[in-house]
């Protein structure tokens, strides 16, 4: 399937989609948490309801309410089912591992699309040392585990993905540990762990002690986690608003409500490079204004937000001079290889892009210049994204091939495009119903 995108000027407010991050780990710890836990905006992504299928799995009951809130029942980690299965979520995988490990039940972990082709070797070094049995395909999925897990003194390396450590983190607290610490060398992404430690709390999980992200002391408690309701409200996504955020910048004026500027996320760094830019933005307590402006060329380092580099390319093409990325080295271990990716669909869109140890230098020549040929999203949802908005302004109709891919994450971005006047039609099979569905 395809979308067409033709030469657009946008304006409007528009909500923010509910963000994945703080979803899945909810999820996670309704989960652990005993008793009944509310999930207000809950999100509607792929790799959100494949995490709402993992704790199904794993012994948990999820009921939709009649304003749309979820409602989880969970007695702890009790798994129904042998299998599990991940999607496409890296986070999914990297932070259910551990919490399967809390059974002694001997389960399978499966995964779709490029999750098949990541590296899982982190399990296969680390989970054995706490006591659980892990086979792999040589460091692929499907991985089958056995508890339970014991928490032991142990340090791993943070340089491949926050996302380990946040299932260690989750998995010791449930599993009640005591005295004994996480270390952890080089930890990239510290805004994540962040986030994972708030959401541990508003759900009552037993928190560790942070000594400076390098080492996560658990303190000689024993208190269980209280069978008790909570509710807990998921946060408007700064990752997929990032999207629209660029777009207002190159394309005209735009307004995303439910963005809190008291976010742990990472991605709301968004609004830095926004700035810098040299776009008009007002940030409020609980949404986020951006308008077109005058762009040059800016630095940026997303070592700790990775994500944000397909939206900063997007902006960066259509900013005068060169403007300098850091953080390249977090991308080859997505969705696709971004770098690469990146590089090779904004060559079609007259915008060079060189790639230096761990630096990306964009190219910008203050707008797209479009050689009329077709973008690929490369099944990656965040390259889709960047590539449509790097469209809105180019001098001919652009075509974005595979752009079913957004729904990993924010399966109503081109509804929402198009809400703010973007001229977008989506054409052939399911996805165009589903979208033509939405709009109508």
């Amino acid at each position: 399937m395809i979308v067409h995108i033709q030469p657009s000027r946008i304006h409007g407010t528009i909500k923010a989609p509910a963000s994945k991050s703080s979803m899945q780990r909810a999820l996670a710890a309704a989960l652990l948490k005993k008793g009944e836990s509310i999930l207000k905006n809950p999100g509607h992504s792929n790799d959100d309801m494949a995490a709402i299928t993992v704790i199904n799995a794993l012994g948990a009951e999820v009921r939709e309410m009649e304003d749309g809130s979820l409602k989880i029942i969970s007695e702890g980690v009790r798994p129904v089912k042998d299998k599990v299965n991940c999607g496409e979520s890296g986070l999914g995988i990297r932070m259910f591992a551990p919490i399967i490990a809390l059974s002694r039940n001997s389960i399978t972990i499966e995964g779709e699309g490029s999750l098949l082709t990541r590296p899982m070797d982190f399990f296969d070094e680390v989970l054995p040392s706490l006591g659980v049995e892990i086979q792999s395909s040589h460091g692929k999925l499907p991985l089958k585990i056995k508890g339970p897990i014991v928490p032991r003194n142990i340090e791993i390396d943070g340089s491949l993905s926050s996302q380990f450590l946040t299932g260690l983190l989750m998995a010791y607290s449930a599993s009640g540990a005591s005295s004994v610490s996480i270390k952890v060398k080089n930890l990239k992404s510290r805004p994540y762990i962040d986030l994972t430690l708030q959401v541990m709390k508003e759900f009552g999980l037993k928190l560790p002690i942070n000594r400076n992200y390098e080492e996560f002391f658990f303190m000689p408690t024993s208190r269980d986690v209280e069978e008790s309701t909570i509710e807990y409200t998921v946060e408007g996504d700064w990752s997929g608003s990032a999207f629209l955020l660029v777009a207002g910048a190159i394309a005209g004026s735009i307004e995303v409500l439910s963005l809190h500027n008291t976010s742990t996320q990472a991605d709301k760094k968004i609004v830095d490079a926004l700035l810098d830019a040299g776009a008009e933005v007002k940030v409020d307590a609980d949404k986020v204004y951006v308008k077109r402006n005058k762009l040059e060329a800016f630095q940026f380092n997303a070592t700790d937000c990775p994500d944000l580099f397909p939206p900063l390319v997007a902006l960066a093409a259509h900013c005068n001079g060169i403007s300098r990325i850091r953080g390249l080295k977090r991308l080859k271990h997505k969705e696709s290889d971004r770098g690469i990716t990146l590089k090779e669909e904004f060559d079609k869109l007259s915008t060079r892009i060189d790639l230096q140890d761990d630096e990306m230098l964009v190219h910008g020549n203050g707008g797209v210049f479009v050689k009329n040929e077709k973008l690929n999203s490369h099944d990656d949802h965040r390259i889709a994204m960047a590539c449509a908005v790097a469209s809105l302004q180019s001098d001919f109709p652009v075509i974005i091939r595979n752009p079913e891919a957004v729904k990993k994450s924010y399966p109503n971005f081109f509804l929402d495009l198009k809400k703010l006047n973007a001229k977008i039609e989506v054409q052939e099979s399911s996805f165009s119903d589903a979208f033509n569905d939405l709009e109508s």
